[in-house]
């Protein structure tokens, strides 16, 4: 097509927009509602992430330096588990402190410790994991290092942390994926009813000799325009739902030690996702939609 007819063309599919406005209205509400229901989706396995990061924050492992080891051969111990690449924090513990957090926390039966001279309690460093994936080749490697007397770990709780966020991604993505397949076959049938209520002038248009590739552009104009308008009021619709929900619902989180995710942190990734799918849902489902309708009318050419 010259340049001249395709700007013709997109003018055309501007103006089919607002003359078939009804039916442009019932394809952005219908995108629209998938989308926030995406962006919902997503946003809540977001938040759902960030109460797992800190839950495993909180699962640490306590590494006791050995009795024997002296101060230098402590210190070795700190810097071999700093070494290791899936150990995230690893903070030093002096045994007197621990020996005085110990008789802090019993109060008034710390009377027990009364008579006892020397520390019972060992040198240790209080160590967090970047992978839990990797929980117990970590462990295993940490009981290996010289100058290690024991280690605490939870690992039932790691493994348990890790099959959540195993279930919660899996669960995202089918999620993600049905909706956008909802979002496509809705949006082609709707196009493709749009075009039936079209019919006399495609067979006009056919009749004068235009092109498929002709007849198709001002929809797949139509179809991106209805993309990214749905794109875009279903990005605003999303942030103003989740700060009102941030707005009754943040004291009530950080009662119990959470925090919302900020929706800013994330809002130029979603507006572009938003704005893609639309574009896509919209241009492919238009495509699709008018090679069949012209497939079943019997009007397809080959000189495009």
């Amino acid at each position: 097509m010259k340049g001249a007819s395709l700007k013709y063309l997109t003018r055309e599919g501007f103006r089919n927009m607002w003359v078939n406005r009804l039916m442009t209205l019932a394809s952005v509400t219908v995108l629209l509602a998938c989308l926030v229901i995406i962006g919902a989706g997503g946003m809540t396995f977001l938040n759902i992430n960030a109460v797992l990061d800190k839950v495993e924050s909180q699962n640490v492992v306590m590494v006791f330096a050995s009795d024997a080891a002296d101060d230098l051969a402590v210190s070795e111990l700190g810097v071999n588990l700093q070494k290791n690449e899936n150990i995230d924090t690893c903070e030093f513990i002096p045994k007197e402190d621990a020996f005085k957090q110990q008789i802090e926390s019993l109060g008034g039966d710390s009377a027990i410790f009364e008579g006892i001279k020397e520390n019972p309690l060992p040198d240790a460093y209080k160590v967090t994991l970047k992978d839990l994936s990797l929980f117990s080749q970590t462990v295993e490697a940490i009981k290996n290092m010289p100058n290690v007397d024991t280690v605490r770990e939870n690992s039932d709780l790691a493994s348990k942390l890790l099959s959540v966020r195993k279930a919660i991604s899996a669960v995202s993505i089918g999620l993600f994926v049905m909706l956008f397949c909802v979002a496509l076959f809705i949006i082609a049938n709707t196009i493709r009813i749009t075009m039936f209520n079209r019919k006399l002038e495609i067979n006009i248009m056919k009749a004068v000799g235009a092109t498929n590739a002709f007849i198709r552009w001002p929809f797949l104009v139509e179809g991106v325009l209805i993309g990214i308008l749905s794109g875009i009021l279903s990005f605003g619709i999303l942030w103003g739902v989740y700060a009102l929900i941030v707005h009754f619902f943040s004291n009530a989180i950080s009662m119990l030690g959470f925090q919302f995710v900020p929706f800013t942190a994330y809002a130029w990734q979603i507006a572009l996702l938003f704005i893609a799918i639309g574009i896509f849902t919209g241009g492919f489902g238009s495509m699709v939609s008018m090679g069949k309708y012209l497939k079943e009318q019997g009007s397809v050419v080959t000189n495009e």
